[in-house]
């Protein structure tokens, strides 16, 4: 269905594909947005949509060196991964609403584009999916291709998350303290059960 379309908006379809399903990082961008604002939210998808970039340039240039180290160490990497979405649920869980503001200032946004980018980029099988779509949408084989493809991963990727930022963040004003404190506990015990599935469901043990 989608050969007729122009090789950056098929690119662009497979950004959105790739960054749409919800997961641990929907969720904590979901809580940031609206916690922290807008641009905390957007930050913190843009971090995932550089590493969908990231792995979406390793399967459209072949780059089968770093793609096959990054699948042969997944244990190690999605172990950190795990780890690490087990931090992030606890810290998120516990956190006050009062607190909040003054993570937005200074580092806060870098740290939160940072946490997104580490998050995504510890799950290299993400690689093996986009290697499967390249196969099946690369219809032409001219220079240009790989670096058109890319930018429309990312295109697509950023997009939804300026989308789901945008329409998350109308519901922004109409929350007080009480809510924002029952999102952080839902937010962080689901982000909490994803590392705990990330970790059981472990690649290369």
């Amino acid at each position: 269905m989608t050969e007729n379309l122009p090789l950056f908006l098929r690119a662009f379809l497979i950004g959105i594909s790739i960054a749409a399903p919800v997961g641990p990082i929907g969720v904590l961008c979901i809580r940031r947005t609206l916690s922290n604002g807008k641009l905390a939210g957007f930050l913190s998808g843009l971090g995932a949509a550089t590493a969908d970039m990231l792995y979406g340039a390793m399967a459209a240039f072949g780059l089968t060196i770093i793609s096959s180290f990054l699948v042969e160490n997944a244990f190690w990497l999605q172990l950190f991964g795990g780890l690490f979405l087990l931090y992030l649920g606890i810290k998120t869980f516990l956190e006050k609403p009062a607190e909040q503001a003054a993570q937005t200032r200074q580092g806060g946004y870098f740290s939160m584009y940072l946490s997104t980018f580490f998050l995504t980029i510890t799950n290299p099988i993400t690689i093996l999916s986009f290697a499967a779509i390249f196969a099946g949408t690369m219809i032409g084989q001219n220079v240009n291709s790989p670096f058109v493809m890319v930018a429309g991963v990312f295109a697509g990727s950023a997009g939804w998350w300026l989308a789901l930022n945008f329409g998350v963040g109308l519901m922004r004003e109409r929350l007080n303290q009480y809510h924002m404190a029952w999102i952080n506990r839902i937010s962080g015990a689901v982000i909490f059960l994803f590392g705990i599935y990330a970790l059981i469901n472990m690649q290369g043990r």
